[in-house]
């Protein structure tokens, strides 16, 4: 967490694997067990507990880095990060009561298509206000290095939540705070609140907070006074996570499951690979699973190499965006991830629909077939544009500082993909001819199109390859926006294509601010109101642009350091995954996100009004 989700992946990869998850050594528990431990026992256990001796070659930050990256959350954010400890605590908690009274933004987007749209209604917020947006408040997220949760606003209320692994709900107009929850692990998925059915005749009617942490966890905590309710974990895989949004419908939370696996595989150590991304469908009232579909069907097995190194395959497709429900069609669209390990059977870098009721896969459209990739050996070249993989397994150019050369016998793809999975949820549109539309931009920087009433057809493909789209896009009645990284020899930006055929209508180019320069390109969700879309940059920028002619309206930077509401000294870094929440007037976003792009940490949540 200190330089990356992964930083401490490949470390105890490197060092603890030789033990931990190897068969051959019984008293070693495996990293299933180790990741129940709180990183503080961890790192006890490592400086003077029965592995320091073991552990007496690793620098102290090396240590560190094992502790949060098995515990899954910063060292010390028990101790400093309780609502109660800190000096805006709201005066009265009035209960959530209705989330059809006031403008709300409730998940990754505020409806079950994904649009990331608010309307103008519920924005309430037009174009000539947006050039006069001033921050408003800030809150500081104590012990929290990477800010990654998105803000809910649910009847006054918002929900966010960081690495350190505590939910907080706030006053929404002033930032006061209600009360904190603390997840075994970081919370990045984006909550959803909803309404819990009594589990009795005499039971009361409450509305709940459902997210999922990086272990796997998915919860549901009370929204009055942020008591659990119910836990449970997802899938007995020690690498499951749950990144994307969670969507609650019909008494049924769908949570999209995702792995971390391939930093894992860095270390020469981990057999690559045995995770198969999946969705699960659970019953909202008490948590238990109704259904669960794998999105690679069947185990993984032992395989070889043509020239007999050893790997377990197939693996990989997770689940990294949210999930998109379709109640006209019954049914739900994921999109996944890269294969891991071969073979391609044809489920990765896909749109996949599934039905509501039963999880069956109803089709499939594998638009990127044979991406198997995996971080233990990026080789060749990347996308045009980009610079090359930093090296290739076995090759003596390895940086060492991270891992070491790769083994001779180490297993890596032939040919490797170009890892050009989809990150982001699939958007469910419905356009004036009266014809449906599922759009989903690639990292490769293709946005595609399909057809849901026809197994999920191609309709059309747009090529705005600038660079790559990470967390997605948005879309409004005419036009889909999406946000590009950019890379060696391109300069990130902005682009709107139309719906009805694909066809570019503007592009903006959005290099960084001098002083983020090293930070460059957009990965974070983009958001759009009528007339203006938003975009919040790795430089630390949110930015707001005209939909029609993509023309910059407004920008702040949410780099510098804030006074906060509640005491806690904060400051804003790079915006590389959730992006801003716009309801009743005001706008929200969280700043600071290492993730892979090693970007800049950060710790607040800003909200601005005109």
């Amino acid at each position: 967490m200190r330089l990356s989700e992964g930083a401490g992946s490949t470390i105890f990869g490197n060092f603890c694997k030789n033990c931990h998850g190897n068969p051959q050594v019984d008293s070693a528990p495996p990293p299933a067990a180790l990741k129940q431990m709180t990183p503080e026992s961890i790192y006890s256990t490592l400086t003077n507990g029965s592995m320091a001796t073991i552990a007496k070659g690793l620098t102290d930050q090396q240590k560190r880095d094992i502790a949060e990256w098995v515990g899954g959350r910063k060292l010390g954010a028990a101790e400093s990060g309780d609502a109660k400890k800190m000096t805006n605590v709201c005066a009265s908690n009035p209960p959530i009561r209705d989330l059809t009274s006031k403008p709300s933004w409730n998940g990754w987007s505020p409806d079950l298509s994904e649009m990331r749209f608010q309307t103008g209604k519920a924005a309430n917020l037009s174009v000539a206000q947006v050039s006069r947006l001033r921050l408003k408040w800030a809150f500081g997220l104590p012990a929290a290095a990477s800010v990654y949760g998105q803000p809910t606003l649910v009847d006054g209320r918002v929900l966010v939540s960081s690495d350190a692994g505590f939910v907080y709900a706030l006053d929404a107009e002033s930032g006061c705070v209600h009360w904190s929850f603390q997840a075994q692990t970081g919370v990045r998925s984006a909550i959803t609140v909803g309404k819990m059915k009594p589990s009795g005749s005499g039971g009361t009617e409450k509305y709940a907070a459902f997210f999922g942490d990086i272990h796997g966890n998915v919860y549901a905590v009370d929204t009055t006074n942020g008591e659990l309710l119910w836990k449970h974990l997802i899938d007995a895989h020690p690498l499951s996570r749950i990144t994307g949004g969670t969507r609650l419908y019909n008494g049924r939370l769908y949570v999209p499951v995702a792995s971390l696996e391939e930093p894992e595989s860095s270390s020469p150590n981990h057999p690559c690979c045995t995770f198969r991304g999946m969705v699960a469908a659970l019953d909202a009232n008490t948590g238990q699973q109704v259904w669960k579909t794998y999105m690679i069907p069947d185990q993984p097995t032992p395989r070889k190499t043509a020239d007999g190194n050893s790997f377990i395959g197939p693996s990989g497709a997770g689940v990294w965006g949210p999930i998109t429900v379709d109640p006209k069609r019954h049914a739900i669209y994921v999109v996944t991830g890269n294969t891991f390990s071969e073979p391609d059977v044809g489920r990765s870098d896909a749109i996949m629909a599934l039905d509501l009721e039963t999880g069956k896969i109803l089709w499939i459209q594998q638009d990127e077939p044979k991406d198997v990739w995996h971080t233990g050996c990026p080789q060749g070249q990347g996308p045009a544009g980009f610079p090359p993989k930093s090296f290739r397994a076995g090759s003596t150019s390895a940086p060492t500082s991270r891992r070491p050369p790769m083994p001779a016998t180490y297993y890596c793809p032939e040919p490797e993909g170009p890892d050009w999975d989809f990150s982001a949820g699939a958007i469910l549109l419905d356009l004036p001819n009266g014809k449906s539309l599922l759009v989903a931009g690639q990292k490769s920087g293709l946005v595609w199109a399909h057809d849901p009433d026809n197994k999920g057809a191609l309709v059309w493909r747009s090529d705005i390859s600038r660079g790559q789209i990470v967390f997605g896009g948005a879309a409004d009645d005419e036009k889909a926006y999406f946000a590009m990284r950019g890379g060696a020899g391109t300069i990130a930006g902005l682009a709107a294509v139309r719906l009805s055929n694909g066809v570019e209508q503007w592009f903006t180019p959005i290099p960084p601010q001098e002083s983020m320069s090293s930070h460059a390109g957009i990965t974070a969700g983009v958001t759009v109101i009528p007339g203006v879309v938003f975009t919040a940059g790795l430089d630390g920028m949110l930015r707001a642009f005209g939909t029609m002619d993509g023309r910059p309206l407004w920008q702040y930077d949410t780099t510098q350091e804030v006074v906060t509401v509640n005491g806690v000294k904060a400051r804003g870094g790079s915006i590389g995954s959730a992006g801003t929440t716009i309801a009743d007037g005001m706008v929200y976003v969280t700043s600071g996100y290492t993730g892979f792009q090693g970007g800049a940490p950060g710790n607040v949540l800003l909200a601005f009004a005109p």
